[in-house]
């Protein structure tokens, strides 16, 4: 148990300040003396044991009835290690640009505010805490020596499973583990927002799988080195209102949504994703994401793939930046697509080039499938460009004839040439009067015979052929007469064949027509 007369100077002020909540400031006033940097250089009169601040948030102290007590220290160095673990602490915790020679552990503590601004911390433990209040590193340096291969579950700040009631502030911070993860907060419940912008700089994977989180804003963040396995910033299966990666939001590393929940928007404006640095990994993986709003207005292209299969966005939004070569879009649905016009966000509908720009775009997803075509006409068709859906859907049929067999790719030619697999009627109007004409002038030009001698009507080779070409009814003219000339028998049947084909192609278009009337 500590006495009063074996504190230090330093240590004494602080035992004083404690109950009634006032500040110590060890700082000297002068700039090169009092860089957090150089604190290891602190001598006696900036010194604070661990041991002595464990002691008054434990109870070594007692605040008098009417006062509010709180650990508040500036600019000084702490020796030792600030074991807290499973404390519960009623009192607020200020360190400001002070120096910790080793790390702090508040593991299962129950503990207020905690702010350590500022200062640099060789790991920060807060696994399974309780923090009613805010947790405050703005502008602190929080890191942990290079891990072994077998130990690369270390990170800088842990805050696995942990519950805050306020936010988490880490604006301008730097967390360093090399090797291993910058931060590992799986299970973590923040109520208020979760704040990395302000030059906020991460060394090692950022981990948020599972968090429950009020809000993420990453503006001016840079992650600068992915964990083991290329990814620096894992979000899978997390919830939370807003998800802001924008304004030179820079990952150098794979940044993962899979499974996330978000019941407003997640917005990439403005972000740089540069993907794993050997390449080897997508730049943006969205599996199975849920958004209201979905911004992937990108500052330039990802250097690795997007993959947004299974994801559900009501609003999408992208620019010429948004897509890399290769893009992931089996199972992605999306309500509208909207792009900057003028300043403002439109429906990216009737552009000139708004067909064959969104083709291209499914194009690079690798492989065929259907779902990408379908929704992109669904997409038209919602916004009653009917005619762009039947172009988006005839090219879906185009992409599937390229993995058929010979013999289904040729009557896909086939249909595709003639009736523009059904999504273009008119080819059938065409075809039906090339082979009228075609008809009439060949037969027109040879003499039929009789089926019976002195009976039927007069030969009209205009009759005769729409005879031929249209299959319900009939004219009366190819049952009155037959050729002898097997050429022109031939093209007897070809004309009833293309008839039966192109009839019912007509009768499609007009049914189709009618239905949308």
């Amino acid at each position: 148990m500590l006495s009063y007369d074996e504190l230090t100077p330093p240590e004494r002020e602080l035992w004083d300040a404690f109950p009634e909540g006032r500040r110590v400031d060890l700082r000297t006033g002068a700039a090169e003396d009092d860089r957090v940097a150089d604190g290891g250089r602190w001598g006696p009169g900036r010194t604070v044991r661990a041991e002595v601040i464990v002691a008054l948030l434990l109870g070594a102290h007692s605040v008098p009835p009417g006062a509010v007590g709180s650990l508040a220290l500036a600019g000084a160095r702490i020796s030792g290690r600030i074991n807290l673990a499973g404390a519960r602490i009623d009192h607020p915790l200020w360190f400001e640009d002070c120096w910790f020679e080793q790390d702090v552990s508040l593991f299962g503590a129950e503990t207020r505010t905690v702010a350590i601004t500022g200062s640099r911390v060789p790991g920060l433990e807060a696994g399974s805490a309780r923090i009613e209040g805010r947790l405050d590193l703005l502008r602190s340096t929080v890191e942990t020596a290079p891990v072994s291969a077998f130990h690369r579950e270390i990170s800088a700040l842990s805050l696995t499973h942990a519950h805050v009631t306020g936010g988490v502030i880490l604006n301008g911070a730097e967390l360093s583990a090399p090797e291993g993860w910058a931060l590992a907060a799986g299970g973590l419940v923040c109520e208020g927002g979760f704040f990395c912008g302000g030059g906020f700089v991460a060394h090692g994977e950022v981990r948020l799988p599972g968090a429950q989180l009020g809000a993420l804003f990453m503006r001016h963040t840079r992650l600068e080195t992915p964990g083991p396995h290329g990814v620096a910033l894992s979000l899978d299966n997390a919830v939370a209102s807003t998800l802001d990666f924008s304004r030179q939001f820079v990952a150098n590393g794979t940044v993962r949504l899979r499974g996330t929940r978000v019941s407003d928007n997640v917005t990439f404006e403005g972000a740089v994703l540069n993907g794993p640095p050997d390449g080897d990994g997508p730049a943006l993986q969205c599996m199975l994401m849920q958004a209201v709003d979905f911004d992937l207005t990108l500052a330039r292209p990802p250097a690795g793939t997007v993959d947004l299969r299974g994801a559900q966005v009501s609003y999408l939004h992208d620019n010429e930046h948004s897509w890399p070569q290769s893009v992931e879009l089996d199972g992605f649905v999306y309500g509208s697509i909207r792009v900057a016009v003028a300043g403002e966000r439109r429906e990216a509908v009737g552009r000139p080039d708004s067909v064959a720009h969104r083709l291209r775009w499914i194009r690079r997803s690798p492989g065929y499938s259907p779902q990408p075509y379908e929704q992109l006409a669904s997409w038209y068709r919602k916004a009653g460009h009917d005619d762009e859906a039947r172009r988006v859907l005839l090219a879906k049929q185009r992409h599937r004839r390229r993995t058929l067999r010979p013999a289904a790719r040729a009557w896909g030619q086939l249909l595709d040439a003639t009736v523009g697999y059904g999504y273009r009627p008119w080819l059938a109007g065409v075809w039906l009067l090339v082979l009228t004409l075609l008809g009439t002038v060949t037969f027109g030009a040879h003499n039929p015979t009789r089926v019976q001698a002195g009976g039927g009507p007069q030969f009209q080779p205009l009759v005769y052929t729409l005879d031929l070409l249209i299959p319900i009814g009939g004219l009366g003219q190819r049952t009155s007469w037959y050729w002898t000339s097997g050429g022109l028998q031939w093209l007897a049947y070809l004309l009833i064949a293309f008839g039966w084909v192109l009839t019912t192609a007509v009768i499609a278009g007009v049914s189709r027509a009618l239905q949308k009337s």
